[in-house]
């Protein structure tokens, strides 16, 4: 099997997904590709020429490689195996047009892989079912557990101790906050479904408080990239102009050609979720700030706040009040 790896040359969580990739490679008698970078109308030419088994995928890499059209022969490949994490609507769709088995995951660093499925487990938003030798639990903020369905950190213990994190280096004041209690704290908050299936809700830094109602950040982008302009999606609470509570703040990338219509983009989200989620602010980018691994640093974009360039649906007389969108003026 050939992994199809992308680097980050130079770091550390580099070094271990090389390491990791690697290895596996070695263990099934295969060799590891890495690419500088993933590049939409590469990727089929890469898998083809270098006959690769097995990948994985993140995001909107999915939606990127969907919204290509068609062509004659596209299942004609090698690529047998694929590691999609989320796994939505649009991974299912990919293993149905291309012909892949998809699996996902939910993994840390400080972990081994706890949660999987596959492949193609067909429930939408699943992270997986518990691994062998992996003890879960869902809990409140007094790490009660919570009743099934409802919303609760992910805390675990592994009977192998040695697959598992023991703490940080030289920082024994997080270790502790991470292993209160005797339980090691993802800091992600999940709800499990009647079948066992674990699905991730937000990072617990990541909730938005907003007059009275915690709010996914996770649940907001989700609904927006149902929207056919959106290429990516971030969204962040922010301070409110002239007041002191956290409000939605969605910032965009649009598709090549796309047009961005603030108010047509709210009316798309209403029927998609609660009133008190709808985001108050739209602010529309060239791109991200990111990581080295290509992930949006949000700390950045609530830094940044409301800047001169943010729609303001209030500013501009949409006014939301229970089920009902209302436009003064």
């Amino acid at each position: 099997m050939n992994p199809l790896v992308q680097p980050d040359p130079g770091l550390f969580i580099w070094t271990i997904v090389t390491f990791l990739g690697l290895l596996w490679a070695l263990y099934h008698d295969g060799s590891v590709v890495m690419a500088e970078s993933f590049r939409t109308a590469q990727f089929w030419p890469l898998v083809a020429h270098h006959r690769i088994t097995t990948t994985g995928l993140l995001g909107s890499m999915v939606d990127f490689l969907l919204s290509q059209p068609v062509r004659e022969g596209e299942r004609a490949h090698g690529l047998r195996n694929l590691l999609i994490a989320p796994y939505g609507p649009a991974a299912i769709a990919f293993a149905e047009r291309f012909g892949v088995d998809v699996y996902t995951e939910f993994n840390m660093s400080e972990l081994s892989v706890p949660l999987f499925a596959g492949p193609n487990p067909g429930v939408a938003g699943t992270c997986g079912v518990p691994a062998p030798g992996v003890c879960l639990r869902l809990v409140d903020a007094q790490d009660i557990e919570v009743p099934e369905q409802a919303v609760g950190e992910l805390v675990l213990r592994m009977d192998q101790p040695w697959t598992i994190s023991h703490g940080y280096h030289h920082d024994a004041a997080a270790t502790a906050r991470a292993w209160r209690n005797g339980w090691f704290h993802t800091g992600d908050l999940f709800r499990r479904d009647p079948s066992g299936h674990y699905h991730f809700v937000d990072r617990a830094a990541d909730s938005i408080r907003r007059r009275g109602e915690n709010i996914s950040a996770f649940e907001v982008e989700s609904a927006l990239r149902q929207h056919a302009s959106i290429a990516e999606v971030a969204v962040v609470g922010v301070a409110a102009i002239g007041g002191s509570e956290q409000e939605v703040l969605a910032v965009l990338t649009l598709r090549p050609g796309a047009a961005f219509d603030p108010v047509q983009l709210i009316d798309f989200l209403r029927p998609r979720l609660p009133h008190f989620m709808l985001p108050r602010y739209l602010r529309l980018v060239a791109d991200f700030p990111r990581t080295p691994t290509q992930k949006i640093e949000k700390y950045r974009l609530r830094a940044a706040g409301i800047t001169a360039d943010s729609w303001d649906r209030e500013a501009a007389g949409i006014v939301v009040q229970g089920e009902r969108l209302e436009r003064r003026g």
